[in-house]
C-alpha cells in the first residue's frame, strides 16, 4: 500500500470524524426529519446482520449500505426483494434492480424501493371514528449509482435517489445523494473498511390539492372560499456510516495455503444518524463455498434491551441465511436469502430475496 493510499485513507477518516462530532445522534432533533423509509433495509442478505457489513457488502444490496459495493459486478446481477415489514400491519416493501459492469473496472446499478403502508381508515373531526373509506400512503425511491475499481484495494462510488411520498392529492418529491469508499487488504483480502455517507440532499415539501380546505365567509353574503395550508419543509435523514470486517478462512487446500470453502466473517460498524440514535451493528456470516450461508446480527440503541425506556420496536437480534447455486460453466449462479429481525410489538420484520447473477 503506498504512502499516498494511506494518506487517502487517513483524510476520508478525519473528515468522517469532524462530521460524526457536530451531527452524533442528537436527541433534540428527534422527528424533525422526514422521508423515514429511505432508512429502512429492504435487502434479505445484509438485513440478516443488521447492516454491519457496509465494510464488505457487494452488489446491488450495496446502494443501501455502501454504494462503493456494486463495483463487484463485473458482467451482470439481478435482485428482487420483498418484505413484511412489522409483521401485522400490512406494510410491505418491494426492492428490484439490477447491477451491470462496465469494462475492465466501472459498474452502473439501478434500483427500486417502494412501500405501500396497505388500506388506512379516513378520519374527519366530525367522524373520528372513521366510515369516510380507505386511502393508501406510499413512498419510492429510484436510485442511479456508480462504482469503480480505483486500485486492487479501493472501491468508490456514487449514489442519486430520485425521492417521493405520497398520500392522495399530497405529494413531495426531493432528491438525495450517498457515496462510499470501501479499502481492502491482507494476504487473503481479509480485511475490510467501509465509509459512507447516505441519504444527503435539500429539504423536501409536502405539496397539492389535499392542502385545501372550503370555509364559509360571513361577509354580507356567505360564500365559500378555498383556503390553502402552507406545509412546512422537512430535512432527510443523513447519517454517517463507518464499519470494519474481517474474514476468518478455517480451512486449507492440498498445497497448504487458505483455502476460501469455509468461510466466516466478523462484521461490525457505527452508524451515526443526524436525527435518531446513534446505532452500533455487529453481525456474523459463515459461508460455505459461498453456496450456503447462515449469518446472525445485534443491533444495539441507547436502552434498546430496556423495554420500558426504547425508543424503537427492535429488540436486537436479526438472523438469515442464502442457499447460492451454480447453474452454468461460466459460474452464473442463482439465490434465495430471507432474513429475520426481531421486534416487540409487532411479529417482527421478514424479508425475502431471490439473485441472480449471470
Amino acid at each position: 500500500m503506498t504512502m499516498n493510499k494511506l494518506k487517502y485513507i487517513g483524510l476520508t477518516a478525519m473528515l468522517t470524524a469532524s462530521m460524526l462530532t457536530v451531527n452524533a445522534g442528537n436527541p433534540e432533533r428527534a422527528g424533525q426529519a422526514g422521508a423515514g423509509a429511505l432508512l429502512i433495509n429492504p435487502y434479505a442478505r445484509n438485513s440478516g446482520m443488521w447492516g454491519s457489513n457496509g465494510a464488505r457488502v457487494r452488489g446491488l444490496e450495496a446502494q443501501f449500505l455502501n454504494v462503493a459495493g456494486i463495483a463487484y459486478t463485473r458482467k451482470t446481477e439481478l435482485m428482487f426483494n420483498r418484505t413484511s415489514w412489522l409483521g401485522g400491519t400490512g406494510i410491505f416493501l418491494n426492492s428490484f434492480g439490477m447491477t451491470q459492469g462496465i469494462g475492465e473496472t466501472s459498474t452502473i446499478g439501478l434500483g427500486f424501493v417502494s412501500l405501500n403502508s396497505g388500506k388506512i381508515e379516513v378520519t374527519t373531526e366530525d367522524q373520528p371514528e372513521g366510515g369516510l373509506g380507505t386511502y393508501q400512503y406510499t413512498a419510492y425511491n429510484v436510485n442511479l449509482s456508480y462504482a469503480k475499481m480505483f486500485s486492487e484495494n479501493i472501491f468508490g462510488g456514487v449514489n442519486i435517489k430520485l425521492i417521493s411520498e405520497q398520500i392522495p392529492n399530497v405529494t413531495a418529491r426531493g432528491v438525495a445523494v450517498d457515496a462510499g469508499i470501501q479499502y481492502h487488504t491482507g494476504k487473503n483480502d481479509q480485511m475490510h473498511l467501509g465509509i459512507a455517507l447516505k441519504n444527503w440532499g435539500p429539504k423536501m415539501a409536502f405539496q397539492g390539492d389535499g392542502l385545501s380546505r372550503q370555509m364559509n365567509v360571513a361577509h354580507g353574503n356567505n360564500y365559500e372560499l378555498t383556503v390553502n395550508n402552507r406545509s412546512g419543509a422537512f430535512e432527510m435523514p443523513a447519517s454517517v456510516n463507518i464499519a470494519l470486517a474481517y474474514d476468518f478462512f478455517l480451512t486449507k487446500d492440498t498445497t497448504g495455503a487458505l483455502s476460501k470453502n469455509n468461510r466466516i466473517s466478523v462484521n461490525t460498524a457505527f452508524v451515526s444518524n443526524s436525527f435518531t440514535q446513534d446505532n452500533f451493528l455487529l453481525g456474523v456470516e459463515y459461508a460455505w463455498k459461498e453456496m450456503i450461508m447462515v449469518r446472525g446480527g445485534m443491533y444495539y440503541e441507547k436502552d434498546v434491551f430496556n423495554k420500558d425506556k426504547r425508543q424503537t420496536v427492535f429488540t436486537g437480534p436479526a438472523m438469515g441465511a442464502t442457499f447460492e447455486l451454480p447453474v452454468n460453466e461460466k459460474k452464473s449462479t442463482v439465490a434465495l436469502d430471507y432474513s429475520y429481525r426481531f421486534t416487540n410489538p409487532f411479529n417482527g420484520v421478514h424479508t425475502f430475496g431471490f439473485r441472480v447473477n449471470l
